[in-house]
């Protein structure tokens, strides 16, 4: 069994993106690793070239602004690095610059693939998610973030990222997968509040073409508004190993209340999401894959 990693990146120093930490992290369990680099005007090639590993491929891209909208470039992006895996790869592991996979999952994934290897009816693996929010002790829990996510597919022709690189489509069909007892962090939305606005304002260039609302809308008045979260919950566990480095780097205080958020919420929310703590059923959610045993 061969296993490829593959992601993509452009600018990540500008923009902070954990992307050592994310390749990283699931490098030990990938055969080779490809890094579609676009044309950054910062020192992002360097930074990956830093990494101390003869798996890493490297393939230079330019971002196409033309399909920007809805995301498309990321898509695109994320389909030039899948399509420079190796013919002989088996499985397919996808990361994103701002996750990281801890080290505890690693045996269970790649036990995982060894399991799946030989049932062609799966055709990708589906993890759970935490998304981080504003601070490393707290994670978000809305309706409106997906909680569950493909991130291993098959080495096969006909596989596609969609839409704006959230999944994957295997000739135009919701992938048929499995899910797996490991959790995806994401760590996107861990910045100081400077950190998110410029977040929020470059992530903005690749869902609209209009620059000049963009510009008017994250202008220097422009505040970060926390309640996009819905629900803010403490976070018991740990951090992946490789991400202990950038947590001494914390520079700000996350003074948030997260009651407040809590407090606001509609009673159906409430509801909903109190059968999906009771139950870890989030009920009338939008799915982008077929679930299967």
């Amino acid at each position: 069994m061969k296993i490829a990693g593959f992601t993509f990146i452009k600018n990540a120093v500008a923009n902070d993106y954990s992307i050592i930490e994310a390749i990283n992290s699931i490098l030990p369990i990938c055969d080779e690793f490809i890094v579609a680099h676009g044309n950054s005007s910062d020192a992002t090639l360097a930074l990956i070239k830093s990494i101390n590993s003869n798996k890493i491929k490297i393939i230079d891209t330019i971002w196409d602004d033309a399909v920007r909208n809805d995301g498309g470039t990321l898509a695109l992006e994320t389909d030039k690095a899948f399509n420079a895996i190796s013919a002989d790869v088996d499985w397919a592991f996808y990361i994103q610059g701002d996750e990281c996979v801890h080290e505890k999952y690693l045996n269970n994934i790649k036990k995982e693939m060894e399991i799946c290897m030989d049932n062609p009816k799966i055709e990708g693996l589906l993890f759970k998610y935490i998304h981080f929010y504003g601070s490393y002790d707290f994670y978000a829990n809305s309706r409106g973030w997906y909680n569950k996510e493909v991130r291993i597919i098959r080495n096969l022709k006909g596989m596609h990222s969609y839409k704006d690189a959230q999944g994957f489509r295997f000739n135009g069909k919701k992938l048929k997968v499995k899910l797996i007892d490991a959790f995806m962090y994401h760590y996107g939305w861990v910045k100081a509040p400077d950190g998110l606005k410029t977040k929020i304002k470059n992530t903005g260039k690749f869902y609209s073409a209009d620059d000049e609302w963009i510009e008017k809308t994250y202008n220097e008045d422009y505040v970060f508004d926390y309640n996009n979260a819905e629900r803010l919950m403490k976070f018991e566990g740990t951090h992946p190993k490789v991400f202990h480095e950038r947590l001494k780097r914390v520079n700000w205080k996350f003074s948030f209340d997260p009651t407040v958020l809590n407090n606001n919420l509609s009673l159906k929310i409430k509801l909903l999401g109190k059968i999906e703590d009771l139950t870890g059923l989030r009920l009338f959610a939008y799915k982008n894959y077929k679930r299967i045993k």
